[in-house]
């Protein structure tokens, strides 16, 4: 069989070469998947049990022992490899468009690079580079854009033309490319044996490894894993690590407290062929051409191809599987699209004989990256997989990080983008993954524009408005399973090609949104933004408050009917929530937090709240429907709505009171708005809402009311120098590196979370600071948007990337948001942010490799946004602290 091949010979020497792990496991080795004789039995307790013995249990079981855990045993239900990692195609890519993903990538390049020195063990590395074809300007746009991305990271990329791709592939048909990226250090291994390698390393530090063992479930009392059952006995153990690949999710699910570990399994093909008559060089790059859905990479000779179709066959969704995945069934009538991919792109291969077409199963996750951490209900539970296809190319990094996470607490850097908490239940159903899977898998490959959308597994979570703001042209995007408004298209717009319009440049939105962002200054514009997460927080006495106060940084011992805007920060004084808290009594709380922390936020409270029945925490989201009142206008509306003087003097800045709005009562109305305009934001019991919806824009007719979306909001916020959850702040960036010291109570003499480090930053300064640019020599009509992740330059050097960016339709120009780094020139060790190094230097932002000049602030215009002002009356020298 295919797998055979790519794994037999140095899998016979690895097990003739480690004596020690063959008496462990039996010495004698069958192909079979019947039970054999285990001369030793398992451990009765271990610190670690990791599940799974493929490229990600190995690579965990390798980073844990090689941090000093000792006590850890590996379970394998068939042989080591044997699953999807046998069959792994063996390319380590990292012209990745994720920058966590290119990270692991890069990481796991340079480990299998030594990993054979180390271990002895061969892993069939070879540094042969990689090309990735764009048949299309806009292809080529999204090769540029992670060009950018990798030169900053000190990885060789280069741009390079169809002529240069002969050069070094001769073989390849370039009648139809434009373009293509170059990155000449990525590499092929043999997958198998690169676990093979891990795990011999991994039993050298004394990890335990045992074959023909199967987990049936996992133990969890009082919230916390205590063993894991298995064929062969209990093993009692602080912490488990779920590495078991397309049956992750089944695993996850067999316990009394089930783990929701959201992946699906699809068929995935490739083709073998005999070696060429002049066989190819082993060191000739590897292919990837998106567009024909396709990449290519040599194989003893001949060659290794496969590709993403946009029909793909999901496999068991009613849960069946194999111990060892076998060779599924052939069918050249679905590979026959990828097979005419192959020979336009390689018409040498027509007379070429094929030795096999190999079928195997790939698990894909519902947003296309992997799934690691800690489960939201069951601490000491762990995952690792949901590769997407990748797994080699982030098996080394993933792995690293995970074993970092579980020794220290937190891995070395953010890897929100994969944690498991950015899901929650609602994308467990079989249903949604398995129509979500036959979606991601053709998305492998096809163009992925700013701002694009899933269009399976929608309409899940909606607000009670949904329909009547759908037939009032609403555009929608999803956010956590919520359906969220972009913009409203107006009567008469052609609808058809503003929703196919995809695009690096100006998008087909662009007025439409400016015209709700203009309503927003002039008016008042109504956004429905129920999809916030919103908790209730409550005690008999003052366990509410005690407990708060320590776990957030921000003083909350205010007023009644006040809000407060406060982090709630891990150790090193990192956001792990940005979020407004306002005191509705003495004694209860009301929390509103961005969208996808409802996972994250209620676990990192639950495992810190003190365990006491007179503290209570309720979950709210579903109860409440939240209209943000955004213009100055709106406080008329409301005015005349509620019967209630609205005015600042009345109703100050960050106050909340409960009110009725029409006939309507026990309306929560906030002043804060989250753009920095004037406002309100509703949150009004669910049964409620479509009734207070329907009065406000009755009566708001007068004063010029209309809808909006979430794009204006991006917009307004934007250019006022609002940091967000997930998109700026993430649990690596601390107040005091984004000029949000008011918020943080380190003069009051209370303990919390996150102070010690504050005080440290404080005395010594920052590394980091957020700052906003202004471009300069864009033109918005001709000129690449910026999006987000691009580098920043100053006085070209990189100092950092861009983590949000918008056009303001106020200055007339884009503001992009980002961090800026300060970087030794001759150690590139890094060196304290100051005022002075942000205001003296000379920037400019890489859009795909093209520089436009920026102004560099730490503070937002104050005046700027009472009028509206063309571009060349705005002094850009003229900023002011708001």
């Amino acid at each position: 069989a295919a797998g055979m091949f790519l794994r037999l010979l140095s899998d016979l020497q690895w097990r003739a070469a480690h004596p020690r792990w063959r008496r462990m496991t039996g010495s004698q080795r069958s192909t079979s998947t019947t039970a054999e004789p285990h001369p030793i039995s398992l451990p009765a307790q271990a610190q670690v049990v990791i599940c799974g013995g493929g490229i990600m249990g190995t690579s965990v079981a390798y980073h844990l022992s090689k941090m000093g855990w000792k006590d850890i045993v590996l379970l394998e239900q068939g042989r080591l490899a044997a699953g999807t990692t046998r069959f792994c195609a063996g390319i380590v890519s990292t012209a990745r468009p994720v920058s966590i993903e290119l990270k692991m990538a890069h990481y796991s390049n340079k480990l299998y690079q030594q990993l054979e020195q180390e271990t002895g063990v061969q892993t069939g590395y070879m540094k042969t580079g990689s090309i990735s074809l764009a048949q299309t300007q806009d292809r080529l746009i999204s090769l540029k854009r992670i060009a950018s991305s990798l030169n900053v990271m000190g990885i060789p990329c280069e741009i390079i033309s169809p002529k240069k791709v002969v050069q070094l592939h001769p073989m390849i048909n370039i009648h139809d490319l434009v373009g293509a990226m170059y990155v000449p250090e990525d590499a092929l291994v043999s997958s198998a044996n690169v676990s093979l390698a891990l795990a011999t390393a991994a039993s050298r530090n004394g990890v335990q490894i045992h074959e023909r063992t199967s987990v049936s479930h996992v133990t969890v009392q009082k919230g916390r894993v205590t063993g894991v059952e298995t064929d062969r006995g209990r093993i009692q153990c602080e912490y488990f690590v779920n590495c078991a690949g397309q049956w992750a999710y089944e695993l996850g699910h067999s316990g009394e407290e089930p783990v929701h570990i959201p992946l699906h399994a699809c068929e995935h093909f490739y083709l073998l062929t005999h070696p060429l008559e002049k066989p190819l060089s082993s060191s000739l790059p590897t292919i990837v051409d998106p567009d024909g859905r396709i990449y290519i990479r040599n194989w003893q000779g001949g060659i290794l191809s496969g590709g993403f179709e946009k029909n793909p066959k999901p496999l068991f969704t009613e849960g069946r599987n194999q111990l060892e995945i076998q060779n599924l069934q052939e069918d050249w009538d679905h590979f026959g699209p990828l097979l005419s991919a192959l020979l336009r792109r390689m018409p040498g291969l027509e007379t070429l004989q094929i030795m096999q077409l190999v079928n195997c199963p790939e698990s894909f996750t519902p947003d296309m990256r992997c799934i690691m951490g800690e489960s939201p209900t069951a601490q000491g539970y762990f995952v690792l997989a949901g590769m997407n296809s990748a797994g080699i190319s982030y098996g080394g990094g993933a792995g690293k990080y995970l074993a970092e996470w579980m020794v220290n607490g937190y891995p070395s850097e953010n890897v929100w983008p994969l944690d498991l908490k950015r899901f929650g239940t609602l994308q467990s159903s079989r249903t949604f993954l398995r129509h979500r899977v036959m979606e991601v898998m053709p998305l492998m490959c096809d163009l992925k524009v700013p701002r694009w959308d899933f269009q399976t597994g929608r309409q899940l979570r909606t607000s009670p408005l949904y329909d009547r703001l759908d037939a009032q042209g609403a555009r929608w995007m999803e956010k956590h399973g919520f359906e969220r408004v972009k913009y409203f298209v107006p009567p008469g717009n052609d609808l058809l090609d503003l929703d196919h319009s995809k695009t690096f440049y100006k998008p087909d939105w662009f007025d439409i949104v400016g015209a709700e962002v203009k309503c927003c200054k002039e008016a008042v514009c109504v956004i429905d933004m129920s999809s916030f997460t919103k908790f209730e927080i409550s005690s008999t006495g003052d366990q509410a408050l005690e407990s708060l106060q320590y776990l957030f940084s921000n003083d909350l011992d205010v007023p009644v009917g006040h809000v407060v805007h406060t982090g709630m920060l891990n150790e090193k004084g990192g956001y792990e929530n940005d979020c407004s808290i306002a005191r509705l009594s003495k004694r209860s709380f009301f929390m509103i937090s961005p969208t996808d922390q409802q996972v994250h936020c209620w676990a990192w409270l639950k495992k810190r709240l003190p365990d006491d029945s007179n503290l209570i925490m309720e979950d709210v989201t579903w109860k409440y429907t939240a209209l943000n009142l955004i213009g100055p206008r709106a406080v008329d509306v409301l005015s005349e709505l509620s019967y209630a003087p609205m005015t600042a003097e009345h109703f100050p800045s960050l106050f909340c009171k409960e009110m009725s709005v029409g006939y309507a009562n026990g309306i929560r109305v906030m002043s804060i708005t989250h753009t920095g305009e004037p406002g309100f934001v509703l949150y009004i019991p669910i049964e409620y809402a479509l009734h207070v919806y329907n009065e406000v824009m009755n009566m708001g007719q007068k004063y010029g009311i209309r809808n909006a979306g979430y794009y204006a909001l991006r917009s307004l916020r934007i250019e006022k120098f609002f940091a967000f959850w997930g998109q700026d702040l993430d649990a690596f960036t601390t107040p005091m590196e984004c000029g949000r010291e008011f918020q943080v109570k380190l003069e009051k003499g209370m303990q919390f979370l996150g102070q010690e480090a504050l005080l440290e930053q404080k005395q010594n300064g920052v590394y980091k600071r957020f700052t906003m640019f202004i471009l300069e020599d864009h033109d918005t009509d001709m000129d690449l948007w910026p999006w987000w992740g691009e580098p920043i330059f100053r006085n070209g050097r990189y100092v950092g990337k861009t983590t949000s960016s918008a056009y303001s339709y106020t200055l007339e120009r884009h503001v992009c948001l980002g961090f800026v780094h300060h970087f030794d020139e001759k150690t590139g060790e890094e060196l304290v942010v100051t005022t002075d190094f942000i205001n003296q230097g000379e920037y400019e932002i890489d859009i795909a490799g093209q520089r436009f000049q920026a102004k560099a602030k730490l503070y937002p215009f104050s005046s700027l946004f009472t009028q509206r002002r063309r571009k060349d009356e705005v002094e850009l020298s003229g900023y002011q602290r708001e």
